[in-house]
């Protein structure tokens, strides 16, 4: 049996490779080919190399990341990843936008970038659990209601059974909302049962509710149950998501936007 020869890897290639497997746990050679700019040889050179240290399972045409659940970055790591493709998300998530209803606004990254657009609209009540887009929208902008509860650090929102006393008192026209992970079986899902216990207040409180996700969610299961599918209205993604997946979230009546 040939033995590789590990001194021959480029460090820098490995770490993008892994790179790509956390955001997408699943990815097939042709994509890495463009992704890291190298031939399939050397891209299955390193998935092997990869797999010897127990860190992928090589399948027919890719691989498949190796891991007990997703590793949650933090929340100022998270706002670099596909920035442009949540910028696009946000704006088309503006359209659900209207004057003088009252809209919630969940604690991802990509959400934070919807609080950047609604600065202006002043004609607008927002309630949110996000600290980030709090701050946003502290100096000026729509009316702001602040859940409280506690404060969960990693992803610089309030969480927990004490959000729920505000969260009863509000009926809310629409609530957008991130997901760690999104995947035909398992619905949203999140790494920390008091967000997911917050979303969860947050969907039966809404009288609509739009999923904001790029696409390297697809296929990824958190810890803990955030929300079913048949909670949600209208997911925007972008044009990466796969065409399986989004023909099954259309059979469940779910409409699709690739902003």
């Amino acid at each position: 049996m040939h033995k590789i020869n590990h001194a021959s890897f480029a460090p820098e290639r490995l770490d993008r490779l892994r790179a790509a497997l956390r955001e997408q746990h699943i990815v097939r050679v042709e994509e890495l080919c463009r992704r890291l700019g190298v031939s399939p040889a050397t891209v299955r050179r390193d998935l092997a190399h990869l797999e010897q240290l127990g860190e992928v399972q090589r399948v027919h045409g890719g691989a498949v990341g190796i891991a007990s659940q997703i590793e949650e970055p933090l929340f100022d790591a998270k706002t670099t990843i596909a920035r442009k493709e949540k910028q696009r998300i946000a704006r088309a998530a503006l359209a659900f936008v209207q004057p003088g209803t009252t809209i919630y606004l969940d604690g991802g990254s990509t959400v934070l970038e919807l609080a950047r657009l609604v600065r202006e609209h002043t004609n607008l009540t927002v309630v949110t659990n996000s600290l980030r887009a709090a701050l946003e929208l502290a100096g000026r902008g729509p009316r702001l209601i602040l859940l409280g509860g506690e404060l969960r650090r990693l992803s610089q929102t309030l969480v927990g059974p004490l959000t729920e006393p505000v969260l009863r008192e509000v009926h809310l026209d629409v609530a957008f909302m991130g997901s760690m992970g999104i995947s035909e079986e398992a619905g949203l899902t999140t790494s920390d049962p008091n967000e997911a216990f917050t979303k969860k207040r947050v969907l039966a409180q809404a009288r609509q509710v739009v999923v904001l996700v790029d696409s390297s969610k697809e296929g990824k299961v958190a810890f803990a149950e955030a929300g079913r599918w048949d909670d949600v209205d209208v997911v925007i993604t972008d044009h990466q998501i796969s065409r399986a997946f989004a023909r099954a979230l259309a059979e469940r009546e779910i409409k699709v936007i690739k902003a």
